[in-house]
């Protein structure tokens, strides 16, 4: 294990276990993510709260961490050879932690590719298409008078979740028997659309029973009820 004291992040949240994983994140569906492979994987680490709020995530101390003020972000002490290991992106810390822990990731070169592609289809659809949908029916773009950009985002995102719906059908995880880091992925963002983002009406959400099936199983998992509020809200 190496000192990391001398990472600026350290000086606005100092670790109070420096030995262990520094996570610095927000309980968002993008943030929980890591928050819930930590306590999936049992890796001991220290959660630290970036405050939206206050704008923590454009602080130097945390661009020097992450230069895309995105959470979350990770510093390991004992990265590869040793040696300190700072991470942003969400899927690449996802991917560090498999590897690090042996946990969440097939041991097997095909397995593990199309574990990585599903991961993939979350960043590059999931996320991104059922963020801006949020944005037009819960936030400032519910005013809009012109539904067509709303409309659009419904619309690519039903197909999503139809992907999705057909792939978990006869499976009880994407990957089958396996429970992965694309399951991490994907259904923290489910959650969100239905629950934060007010959307499952919209979408249709019940046209997709086995995406409903798969996520009542991942929100019952002793390590994502917790992980789900991790870090805690001041």
């Amino acid at each position: 294990m190496s000192d990391i004291s001398n990472f600026p992040i350290t000086k606005k949240w100092p670790a109070q276990h420096p030995e262990r994983i520094q996570l610095y994140s927000l309980p968002t569906p993008n943030g929980v993510k890591v928050s819930i492979m930590l306590e999936e994987t049992g890796l001991a680490y220290e959660p630290h709260l970036v405050s939206f709020e206050t704008n923590d995530q454009t602080s130097p101390e945390f661009l020097s961490l992450n230069p895309n003020n995105k959470i979350p972000a990770i510093l390991d002490p004992d990265g590869p050879d040793g040696k300190p290991l700072a991470l942003f992106e969400s899927g690449a810390i996802l991917l560090y932690l498999a590897d690090k822990s042996g946990q969440c990731i097939p041991k097997d070169t095909a397995g593990r590719y199309e574990t990585i592609q599903w991961l993939m289809f979350q960043m590059g659809g999931i996320g991104p298409m059922f963020g801006q949908l949020g944005f037009f029916n819960k936030f400032a773009g519910k005013d809009y008078e012109d539904k067509r950009p709303r409309d659009r985002y419904v619309a690519e995102s039903r197909r999503l979740l139809s992907v999705l719906n057909q792939r978990l059908s006869g499976r009880q995880w994407i990957m089958g028997d396996n429970y992965t880091i694309a399951d991490i992925a994907t259904f923290p963002w489910i959650r969100n659309l239905i629950g934060f983002y007010e959307a499952g009406d919209l979408v249709g959400i019940a046209d997709f029973p086995e995406v409903v099936r798969v996520l009542a199983a991942f929100v019952a998992r002793p390590a994502v009820v917790k992980g789900l509020n991790i870090p805690q809200r001041a």
